[in-house]
Parts: C-alpha cells; structure tokens; sequence
C-alpha cells in the first residue's frame, strides 16, 4: 500500500462526560438510556431562563492533581482527562519516546474547541474588574487559548509531529479526527491523539444561546428536555466534556500487536454557505459532506448500519439531517439503525463530535446502537428509523457506523468507520 494511503485503525478511547469519568461508565449510561441532564447546581443559574444543563459526572479536581489542575481551563482539564485513559486504553504505559514503541517524532495530536478557555476569560476578567490588576493569573493567556487543550495532550504525551485545534463550531471534534486521520494517511504521523472537549457551562453562553431561541427551555424536566426527533423538541442542552480517540496506521498498530476496535474509512466535509446559525433546511451541504465520502472510498450505502446522528434537537436540525441521509443513500437508509445520543448526553458543542465518535466506536465493537430517549411523539416528518427506548443489536459481518457533526457557519463533517473482527 502506498505510504500516502496507509489504513487508521483505532486503538484507544477515552473519555469524560455527564454520563460518566470514562468511557466504559460513558457507555454503559448510554445502553442504559440515562439521561446526564439535571438543574444546574450553580447560584449563578437560579435567574437564568435556561436553568438546566449536563455537567460532567465527574470534577477533573477528583482526577487531576491540584497544581496541574489549577494551571488548565476546564476544556484542557477535560481534554488531558480524555487522553490520558485513550493513550493507556491503546497500550501505552509512558509517554511517547518513554514507551518505545511511541515515537515523539511520529506522534500527533488535534484536539479542537468550539469555544475554547470562555470561562477562563469570563472569569478572569471579573477578577480584573472586581479585585485589580495584580490579582489576575498569570496562566489567563495559556489557559483561554483555544490550542490550549491541543497543546498541553501534545506536551503531556510527547507529540511532536505536529499539534493542531480545528475550530469548526459543533463540528469542531468530529474535524479534529478527520485531520488526524489524514496526517496518518499521508505519513506525516504514525498515531495521533484525536477528539473534542468543551466547557462552556457559565451564565453568559447560556443566555446567549436561550436568547438566540437555541436552547431548550424545559426547565421542570430537566431529563426529558433533550427530545431528537420529538414533536415537541424545543432547542439543545447543553453539556461538557471530552471525547478521545487514538489513531494509528494499521502497519503501526500490527507491529506493537495493540488492539484494534474498528477501521477508520473516511470522511466528508462540506459548508453550507447559508446562514451563520441556522442549517440549510434541505440538507443540501450535509448531504454534498456525505458524497464527498461515498465518492472518496470504497463504502457502498448497503455497508452502513449504523449512524450516530448529529441530532441536537432543534427543530430544524434534525429534519436536514434525515433529509440529506434520504437524499444521498434512498431506500437504503430504512436499514441504518439511528442513534441520537445528545438526548442523554446533551450537547457538547466542540466535543460533541469527540464523544461521538467514541460512541460509534462502541457500538461497532460491541455490536449494539445506543437508544434514543424522550421520542414520545415523532416529528410527523420523521422518516427514518429511529433505535429508540432500547439498545439494538447491529448485523455480523463487516458494517460501516457513520458519526455526523455539524456547527454553526454551515460546517459539515461525516465520520466512517468500519468494522473489525475481534
């Protein structure tokens, strides 16, 4: 195989989310169908028109230590959180160049932000206003960067093939592990360090987004107010986290005798050129990001099984969505299992498409598609098949899992990946 086309594999996952610390209490949350959704515990929030959110169900306090902890914003801190398990899940007992089989040289990592250090900024900028000058920290610049989850995974796992942030919006993570991929397939790296994280849970995104009409506003049901492909859908939650991937060349991955959970394809991106907030309501660019895929690999729409939806829960969002899977795949979306998992996780902005991801890794390795939670009563429109209430089991054999992510700006990326056998 040419060196400029090389097969990525995954061999690690990480995690941390409002479902769990990692990614095996991640999973079994989302098999479950628990919802990670609850009324804010913050004083700030009490005022607010949007009062409910999805925390993380873990403090990076309880696994960072103190003095690393306090110099990182939340996004780095979820981020180095991620990584760390992602990194020992693939193998690896020590950083790269410590681990021999890791070359510091050969190493990557892209971890995007849609956001980046906001409550950094927020929070920091009280202090100047409030107690002066000399009060604020020194690690302001570093930690509100957005490159500043990207760089301290690259520092803290010795990358040094090159270390990049994306910053696409909602797509930003699922665009992070499409130039991952790429660096791997071109041989500029032989494994690199993937995903998205965001935290951004602080009263001004909140009322920015209520006040856009973005968010939903079901504050007396915290657990039922992120409803993808629900009649009465009313705007996303929002949630933090991060979500991790480890990718290698298969030729890498063999050599070390390292676990692999599935192949990366490839993938599709597009932009709508529509509207800064608001998809394209025919899914024209989703469904040009979804050619682009089909038309740069070798999958055939009967391959794909599975999809993990990008699925917000606005009310125009999801309707593009299935329009664009109709519009490129016909009949052969009525045997793709849908899952829309930011109805228990929430929406993680920028890491939405990192943990995501890992839950499309999951559910190829494990041959199971999450459920949906809260679709009581399908849009009239829906026309597609939903894995709703209970988890489902996927087909043997070799199949294909699509992630979708789309942001604000009209970003649209499409993640493939394809089953391995185990």
């Amino acid at each position: 195989m040419s060196p400029t086309n090389r097969t990525v594999v995954v061999t690690g996952i990480g995690a941390t989310t409002p479902l769990g610390g990692d990614s095996a209490s991640t999973w079994e949350a989302l098999l479950a169908g628990r919802s990670g959704v609850q009324v804010l515990p913050y004083e700030w929030a009490a005022e607010l028109p949007v009062r409910i959110g999805a925390p993380v169900a873990v403090e990076p306090g309880e696994v960072l230590p103190r003095p690393l902890a306090r110099k990182l914003d939340r996004s780095a801190q979820f981020a180095l959180i991620a990584a760390r398990e992602a990194w020992a899940d693939a193998g690896y007992t020590a950083k790269a160049g410590e681990d021999p089989a890791a070359d510091p040289d050969r190493t990557g990592a892209v971890v995007a932000s849609g956001i980046g250090g906001v409550t950094t900024l927020l929070n920091q900028y009280d202090v100047l206003k409030n107690q002066g000058v000399r009060k604020v920290s020194p690690h302001t610049v570093p930690m509100l960067m957005p490159n500043s989850p990207a760089a301290n995974v690259g520092i803290d796992l010795g990358a040094r093939a090159g270390v990049h942030t994306p910053v696409s919006a909602c797509a930003s993570g699922a665009e992070a592990i499409g130039y991952a991929t790429e660096m791997i397939r071109t041989g500029r790296a032989d494994v690199v360090v993937a995903g998205g994280t965001e935290a951004a849970m602080h009263p001004l995104p909140i009322v920015a987004f209520a006040n856009m009409m973005a968010m939903s506003k079901n504050n007396d049901d915290p657990q039922g107010a992120s409803r993808p492909y629900d009649a009465a859908r009313d705007g996303f939650v929002l949630g933090e986290g991060a979500g991790i991937v480890v990718l290698e060349s298969a030729e890498h991955a063999a050599a070390r005798g390292a676990r692999v959970y599935c192949e990366v394809v490839g993938q599709g991106i597009s932009s709508d050129a529509h509207h800064i907030t608001q998809p394209e309501p025919s899914g024209r660019g989703i469904a040009a990001a979804l050619q682009h895929l089909m038309d740069n690999s070798d999958l055939k729409p009967a391959e794909i099984a599975h999809v993990n939806a990008h699925a917000t829960s606005t009310p125009q969002g999801d309707m593009a969505e299935l329009k664009a899977l109709r519009k490129v795949f016909g009949d052969d979306v009525d045997h793709m299992a849908i899952s829309a998992t930011k109805s228990m996780t929430g929406h993680l902005l920028g890491g939405a498409g990192g943990i995501e991801t890992v839950a499309t890794v999951l559910a190829l390795h494990n041959r199971l598609a999450p459920p949906t939670i809260n679709l009581e009563n399908p849009d009239p429109d829906l026309d597609a098949d939903i894995v709703a209430a209970e988890p489902r089991p996927l087909p043997a054999g070799t199949i294909v899992a699509l992630n979708d992510s789309f942001g604000f700006g009209g970003h649209n990326v499409v993640l493939a990946l394809r089953s391995v056998q185990h």
